[in-house]
């Protein structure tokens, strides 16, 4: 079913709707029926991420389209367009069109990232607004459904499956993987001994494999396979690749002058160059003397083919492929495979058995047709994937049941990207910063340029990521989107993707000193000013269970964390894809402990234009009388040393003061220690500012916040910054340092 969001508001797109339409509409009929429009705005579509022009309206979308409808936002009263509105709208809608096939998913991790500060997992309520905490597995968007059918997350699916049409994996770090069929397996005989072909597919891109086992035993161990790994876009040469079989064949009697068949051997629109044939005599071949001993015995048959077209019809006369016989003494199986080269063509095959059967008690001598294949022309190579061949002959070692537990441990390498020298060769790597931008760059991925990816914020990030030991191991192996796969990647690392004026952005919730903008009650709209308070209840978790799949046991294992004063009563249950180590679990659960005490006041407000300067995750200071967060205003004039401010000031005794400053670019300054001057607006400053303080009329005066030691303002970290005509209003959640003590 086709996606649609309708986006109302293009600069609130927590207000954004998604439907799934089950119907077969034209895009002008689903555009009238979901009523994108209901103010009559005019309004755009993009499909798969790109703009659409009307004439293609009268389409059909295909069930993995993703439509997206935006209202177009209008200018202010009075006249002509508001400029602001304009430039803010056209880079709203630029940045959708860049996002490509990502614009569905990316539309839910803003809304998300902006809205979702808390949310219940495994029963209990756990807040952080910063870097929204991970789903419980049952309600990700990595569904149960379809981690159910994993082959690598399930330990019910444990095994290697044959998916037509499926997903090809993909994975990054280190890893174990059951890969799934390439193509389907099939048998040959050779010299009465049976050999099994798998192709599988490891992962897209480059990889270097560890370890290949079948079940828990290393393939080492089993002299009777041979295995061949295959890097990208290169040939295959242990496995015929465009293998079919005939389904109709399924150990079918020959007998004297009476034909089997025919069985159309290869699909329509299929050509092949070679059949394969497959008997069997499963009592063996002879006669039982009377000496007691075995004498030999003789079977004779015939196999003939003839060309069809793709509705099955003859296209000519049968030609003998082969007269065939076979003489032997034993009473054991006996299991031959002939080859026939014919004309490339569609072909079905007939047999026929040339001898008389003997019936007698003391004779073996049946013959039964086991399997027909057809052999196509191979491909070169299978392009960008790794892919592992295996060649089998079966043995008491080898049951039937264990060629499907072939399963790898693998290395990803992908391309790492430096300031110095840009990208690499492919490298074998666990990071979490090349993961992302292996997905954001893939010819299977986002196919990004390096234009629209912060290369430069991702290698200071790798180098944050590897000295704490912060990796992503992990597998795609069921449907998501780049987006999705992008938020699960970068949780692994504490952060979270975001869209800036067109370019991808990885948002780190890291520890951050300086504050990018300063905002008082001078510059912030009045009455727009709020704060709201998570009171804790009886739902709140009191710590937190944090499930991984363990790369010790190639298993999910859980870490319970806490902080020191917490029970363990009502934890939050969370599952952190792509970890793999209990000590970078037990990490990212105590800081999800942490946020979910220290982070609970909620603070938005509107302000002009310098409301831009911040971006998510960005530190600000904040001062404001009514919550006693330090006291803020102009500074009136300067004499020497002495301040004359615009506000009253609120001198304490026996405490020390201090002053900052914001700067033309909206920082905030140095913090200055003062004492009372001749009045109570009058400060004197102890040491000479930074900053060249402006107390004219021509632009705005230099603005201040004062407070005693520790309490000047209140640093709160950017979780939202929505235009609101010629207003900005940021969404933010208070700073504290007790989330960085991991």
């Amino acid at each position: 079913m086709p996606q649609i969001v309708k986006i109302q508001n293009p600069f609130n797109l927590a207000q954004s709707e998604v439907f799934y339409c089950s119907k077969q509409m034209s895009i002008t009929e689903i555009a009238i029926y979901y009523n994108v429009s209901p103010q009559n705005l005019p309004f755009i579509c993009f499909l798969n991420g790109e703009p659409l022009l009307r004439r293609f309206w009268n389409d059909r979308p295909k069930s993995s389209d993703h439509l997206a409808f935006m209202c177009l936002p209008q200018g202010g009263g009075g006249g002509g367009s508001n400029p602001i509105k304009v430039v803010l709208s056209v880079a709203v809608m630029v940045a959708a069109y860049y996002t490509g096939g990502i614009v569905a998913g990316a539309y839910g991790a803003f809304a998300g990232a902006a809205a979702a500060t808390a949310i219940s997992v495994g029963g209990s309520m756990l807040v952080n607004a910063v870097i929204p905490s991970p789903y419980s597995s049952l309600t990700s968007s990595y569904s149960a459904s379809s981690l159910e059918s994993s082959p690598t997350y399930s330990l019910n699916a444990q095994g290697n499956q044959a998916k037509l049409g499926g997903v090809i994996p993909v994975l990054y770090g280190r890893h174990i993987i059951y890969p799934d069929f390439a193509a389907k397996p099939y048998t040959e005989y050779n010299e009465n001994e049976q050999y099994l072909h798998q192709l599988h597919v490891l992962t897209q891109g480059y990889c270097e494999v560890e370890q290949i086992r079948i079940d828990d035993t290393l393939i080492s161990s089993f002299a009777e396979v041979e295995y061949e790994i295959v890097q990208p876009n290169q040939p295959v040469t242990l496995f015929n690749p465009n293998v079919v079989m005939a389904a109709e064949i399924a150990g079918q009697e020959l007998l004297k002058d009476t034909y089997v068949g025919g069985f159309i051997v290869n699909p329509e629109d299929t050509q092949i160059d070679k059949i394969g044939i497959d008997v069997v005599m499963s009592a063996g071949l002879y006669y039982a003397n009377d000496s007691g001993g075995l004498s030999s015995k003789t079977i004779q048959w015939k196999a003939e083919a003839r060309l069809v077209d793709d509705e099955g019809n003859a296209l000519g006369d049968w030609i003998v492929l082969g007269s065939e016989s076979h003489t032997a003494a034993q009473n054991t199986p006996i299991r031959l495979t002939f080859f026939y080269m014919v004309s490339l063509g569609r072909y079905e095959v007939r047999m026929v058995r040339l001898d008389a059967k003997d019936t007698s008690a003391r004779a073996a001598h049946a013959i039964y047709w086991e399997s027909l294949k057809g052999y196509m022309e191979a491909p070169s190579d299978f392009g960008e994937m790794t892919l592992l061949a295996i060649k089998m002959r079966a043995t008491n070692n080898l049951s039937s049941n264990s060629s499907r537990k072939i399963n790898a441990i693998v290395n990803r390498k992908v391309k790492t990207w430096s300031s110095n020298s840009g990208w690499s060769e492919p490298v074998k790597t666990r990071s979490i910063a090349w993961a992302i931008a292996d997905i954001l760059t893939a010819p299977y991925g986002g196919k990004l340029s390096d234009e629209r990816i912060h290369l430069t914020e991702l290698e200071q990030l790798d180098k944050v990521w590897e000295s704490r030991g912060d990796y992503f191991d992990g597998i795609f192996d069921s449907t998501t989107t780049i987006w999705e796969a992008m938020l699960k990647v970068a949780r692994c690392g504490r952060a979270i993707p975001i869209l800036q004026a067109g370019m991808i952005r990885i948002i780190r919730d890291d520890k951050k000193t300086i504050p990018t903008a300063m905002f008082t009650p001078r510059n912030i709209v009045k009455d727009s000013f709020s704060i709201e308070y998570i009171m804790p209840s009886e739902d709140t978790a009191d710590s937190v269970k944090v499930q991984y799949f363990s790369s010790k046991y190639w298993k999910y294992d859980d870490v319970t964390t806490k902080l020191a004063d917490s029970t363990e009563e009502n934890p939050a249950n969370v599952d952190l894809f792509g970890c793999t180590n209990k000590e970078h679990a037990a990490r990212e659960g105590y800081y999800m402990c942490a946020c979910n005490r220290y982070r609970r006041k909620y603070i938005s407000f509107q302000t002009e234009l310098e409301g831009l300067i911040p971006t998510y995750g960005d530190l600000i200071s904040i001062t404001h009388d009514m919550c006693e967060w330090g006291q803020g205003g102009e500074v009136l004039s300067v004499s020497g040393n002495t301040l004359k401010l615009s506000e009253h000031l609120m001198w304490k005794e026996n405490e020390e003061h201090f002053i900052c400053f914001r700067h033309k670019d909206g920082s905030m300054s140095e913090t200055y220690p003062v004492i009372r001057g001749a009045v109570d607006e009058e400060a004197v400053i102890q040491t000479v500012p930074d900053i060249k303080i402006y107390t004219g009329t021509a632009m705005e005066r230099t603005h201040f916040t004062f407070g005693i030691k520790g309490k000047v303002s209140m640093y709160a970290k950017v979780i939202g910054v929505k235009p609101r005509g010629d207003t900005v209003e940021i969404s933010c959640v208070n700073e504290s340092d007790e989330v960085y003590k991991t």
